[in-house]
């Protein structure tokens, strides 16, 4: 099986090529194709990818171009994982929002808004390109953020695509350990949006023991997403890390003025990397690679790729899907983040129980901010972003989306082409 990464000179690969060279057994891969334009960063992450499956071992063959016809020609699998304008957009999504006191971060509020129309204009583009080539058969793994909007824009137009994120695989694995349970026991009732998700359950061998982690790792977990004790034993869920920008708004913008951006941070973690990928001797992951983000990334997406190529039996995972009245809240074409049914013939969501108000609130507004958020990235124009903006729960406010509009815009002409008309 050949397997095509678009945005293969990123620090996160050699996390995926560690996944595939452990799992030689389930996952069939002979030749696996990095594509990148940055020629320096992909050679080298090329070249220690190798090494890394060399020294496990695995026979896989690891080339590299900056050619996307040539390198997704006969995939059986195209994952995605950009970054459109680099950390120095990263680090301008990261702190424009503080001009109305904000939270500023990556994928959510105006900083998300901001990468998501720099990100689908390009990944549509990708993704026709590789219908063209690979043809209609061929699965799109994507992961790049923000995953929900970007998900929908690629199902919107008929791609053959499932979305993925690694918040779910993490806790699974924290709530395994903590149970003393085997990692595959252990299902999830993960409920929400991309980077929006509570885990309102958490089954074992059928029995839930939500309430067993709760009752005795309360404060382990609510340190570890960054909530209140009393609010999770409260509402019986357990939220991921990225609800603290909701939940905990103003105390998240203060934090933020006071700390290096996490943009300047992982800059210099790349740097380092890229020169352990560099060196000739290393053939094994660097733990300098934990630093930049992504836990369990491999885990997560070599199991998606093995459910969706193998035609085996359906597995169960995390992805990002077509809501097709999962939440009945929601519209049909929504997508969701749930645990769904995965095989040869895609994703298909688990059937949850209804949906307490005091989270399907803020589902509900933020998949309207994402429709609104999707249809500015398509089609374009000032006011749709301002729009999306005043429809995001972290905005909200007239004065303020129109603000957070008109710098957004002029921060990211130079992706926007009809910014500059």
């Amino acid at each position: 099986m050949k397997l095509a990464v678009v945005g293969g000179g990123s620090t996160y690969t050699p996390e995926l090529i560690d996944g595939i060279a452990g799992r030689r057994a389930s996952l069939d891969v002979d030749e696996i194709v990095l594509i990148d334009p940055d020629a320096y960063r992909v050679e080298a992450v090329g070249g220690f990818s190798q090494r890394l499956l060399d020294h496990a071992g695995h026979p896989a063959r690891v080339r590299t171009t900056a050619n996307l016809e040539e390198g997704v020609d006969g995939a059986s699998a195209v994952l995605i994982q950009l970054r459109v304008g680099g950390q120095k957009a990263r680090a301008s999504d990261e702190t424009f929002p503080h001009l109305c006191g904000c939270v500023g971060q990556e994928t959510t509020g105006a900083g998300g808004l901001a990468k998501a129309l720099r990100t689908v204009p390009v990944v549509l583009d990708i993704a026709e390109r590789v219908r063209k080539v690979a043809g209609d058969d061929t699965w799109i793994v994507n992961f790049t953020n923000p995953v929900g909007i970007v998900t929908r824009a690629l199902l919107q137009e008929g791609h053959r695509a499932v979305g993925l994120c690694n918040v779910a695989i993490n806790l699974q694995r924290k709530f395994a350990k903590l149970l003393g349970a085997s990692t595959g026991d252990v299902k999830l009732v993960h409920t929400g949006l991309n980077h929006l998700s509570w885990e309102r359950g958490v089954l074992v061998d059928g029995v839930d023991r939500l309430p067993e982690l709760l009752a005795q790792h309360a404060e382990f977990l609510g340190e570890e997403v960054s909530v209140p004790v009393e609010w999770m034993q409260r509402m019986q869920a357990v939220p991921s890390y990225y609800l603290k920008y909701y939940y905990s708004h103003d105390a998240q913008v203060a934090k933020q003025q006071t700390e290096r951006p996490r943009a300047e941070v992982v800059s210099d973690v790349e740097e380092e990397l890229l020169k352990i990928y560099l060196d000739p001797d290393q053939n094994t992951k660097p733990e300098s690679l934990e630093k930049r983000g992504g836990a369990y990334y491999s885990e997560a997406a070599v199991q998606l790729v093995h459910a969706l190529t193998s035609g085996g039996a359906a597995e169960e995972h995390v992805v990002n899907v077509r809501n097709n009245g999962t939440f009945d809240f929601l519209p049909d074409d929504a997508v969701i983040e749930v645990s769904s049914t995965v095989d040869s013939a895609g994703a298909t969501p688990i059937p949850q129980t209804p949906v307490d108000p005091r989270f399907a609130g803020l589902i509900a507004g933020v998949t309207a901010y994402e429709h609104l958020a999707l249809d500015a990235a398509v089609k374009g124009g000032r006011d749709r972003v301002a729009d999306a903006l005043l429809a995001h729960p972290l905005v909200g406010q007239y004065p303020k989306a129109d603000k957070l509009a008109d710098e957004l815009v002029a921060r990211n002409q130079d992706f926007l082409p009809w910014a500059r008309a």
